[in-house]
């Protein structure tokens, strides 16, 4: 096998994003449905009162008007009307039966009752690991790579679906999980030396307080040459991409929100959507659900519909994500359009009629790291979406900065929040040290008005 090869898979990826990939998606999308009509009950009631036939689908215009969205609201209505079982369901959803399962994962529920992602092992080997050593491929890793393995293996997709995938790389694993905390993470690594860091951006961003406390050097000294991150915003966040990349002294890839995996190029270009062959990707308005132009620049919700897979057979399905797209060219050259990850619908926020992510947020709070620890949390009295003005954001500053600097410090932070995202917050400074730390996904939000219950 070619080891400097432009990708993983020679055959597909050169074609993603292209007129020929969208015949091909056609042909799959008709399979799929003709699969999920023949098996899958709540499908099979909604393609036939919408009048599609598969077979003689005209092509994605027609599914997306014939179609409806399927989110987790539809999720929770479906599994009321099954009883609360979530596994009676499942098997409305599926064109395969739950016994034929091999794993369930979910997300990490940090906004309800988990999403589940039922999966067999085809799904884990030939799509989910599929678009993840695609990935790896590109940002350069290879069989004699050791992966520091930090997502949580409890049960969330990134855990041990992903990981028995990127195995496909033929790497080695080293399975210790954000469930170990930092201090046997940190051992872990003293003793295998891994290469690559796979985690979320917030792990990665607290090994750099623990590890002089645990080891007695910085993260810098640890032997990653590359660091693998997803399962939240951050890794696009140029601050934080710039605080990590920094400290570990190699280079940030970006993974997640859909099939994707940032590039190699200097300048955080998006990640590259490397599905096409398997998932098929729109954008829809996040308040009509419209579908919007795919075209470059377009922001708008995320939506994905599976082109192949078992248990992974999603129509329409969004998870609340909000992408900005970019078709043009990348200047790494390597195939794929790309998108960003603006926010989830969940978190957004209105500030004087002005739509806030707290990605953004974080992004201007890091831009003073080191006269801040680069932790906040955004302080909500009332329920979201509304804010009453000023947003409140608890920020930790850095040890050693007096009273005297922290005043004239607030105010360059609300001038750079002014400038950059059209807020006018109320810096709470709090002490170093004082906000829990995640070995998962970072805390964000800070809501006293579910402490008033």
């Amino acid at each position: 096998m070619e080891q400097s090869r432009p990708y993983w898979n020679m055959e597909i990826e050169p074609l993603l994003n292209t007129p020929e990939m969208k015949k091909i998606q056609l042909g799959k999308l008709k399979t799929m449905l003709g699969r999920l009509k023949a098996n899958a009950p709540f499908y099979a009631d909604m393609l036939t009162k919408s009048n599609l036939d598969p077979e003689r689908l005209s092509g994605f215009e027609e599914f997306r008007n014939k179609t409806s969205l399927f989110n987790k609201e539809a999720l929770r209505n479906l599994v009321m009307e099954c009883g609360g079982d979530i596994l009676k369901a499942l098997e409305q959803i599926m064109p395969v039966s739950i016994d034929d399962l091999d794993y369930m994962a979910t997300t990490t529920g940090t906004s309800g009752i988990p999403t589940p992602y039922p999966l067999t092992r085809s799904d884990i080997n030939n799509i989910w690991g599929e678009v993840m050593v695609r990935g790896s491929w590109r940002a350069g890793i290879r069989s004699n790579d050791r992966v520091l393995y930090c997502f949580a293996l409890s049960m969330v997709i990134a855990g041990i679906p992903s990981m028995i995938g990127i195995q496909n790389l033929g790497c080695m694993i080293l399975p210790v999980g954000a469930e170990a905390k930092s201090e046997r993470i940190l051992m872990m690594q003293a003793l295998f030396r891994g290469t690559v860091y796979a985690g979320t951006p917030s792990l990665a961003e607290y090994l750099i307080e623990q590890s002089p406390k645990v080891l007695g050097k910085p993260v810098g000294d640890l032997g990653f040459r590359a660091l693998v991150c997803g399962g939240e915003p951050g890794a696009g966040i140029p601050e934080v991409r710039a605080k990590l990349e920094n400290a570990y002294g190699c280079r940030l890839y970006d993974s997640g929100a859909g099939f994707g995996f940032s590039c190699d190029h200097e300048e955080y270009q998006g990640m590259h959507w490397l599905g096409d062959d398997l998932c098929y990707y729109e954008l829809v308005d996040p308040e009509t659900k419209a579908p919007l132009p795919f075209e470059n620049g377009a922001e708008g919700e995320a939506v994905f519909t599976s082109l192949a897979g078992d248990g992974m057979a999603l129509i329409r399905n969004s998870l609340g994500d909000i992408h900005q797209i970019f078709t043009d060219p990348c200047p790494c050259g390597r195939s794929g359009f790309r998108y960003k990850v603006i926010g989830r619908s969940d978190d957004m926020l209105k500030v004087k009629g002005v739509m806030v992510y707290p990605g953004s947020i974080k992004g201007v709070i890091n831009e003073f790291v080191p006269r801040v620890t680069g932790e906040m949390r955004i302080v909500l009295d009332e329920r979201p979406p509304r804010v009453v003005p000023p947003l409140k954001i608890k920020v930790e500053y850095a040890e050693g900065t007096t009273m005297q600097e922290l005043e004239a410090l607030a105010n360059e932070i609300t001038e750079s929040m002014s400038r950059r995202i059209k807020i006018n917050p109320q810096i709470l400074w709090i002490e170093p040290g004082s906000l829990e730390r995640s070995h998962y996904k970072g805390k964000t939000f800070e809501k006293l008005y579910e402490a008033e219950k």
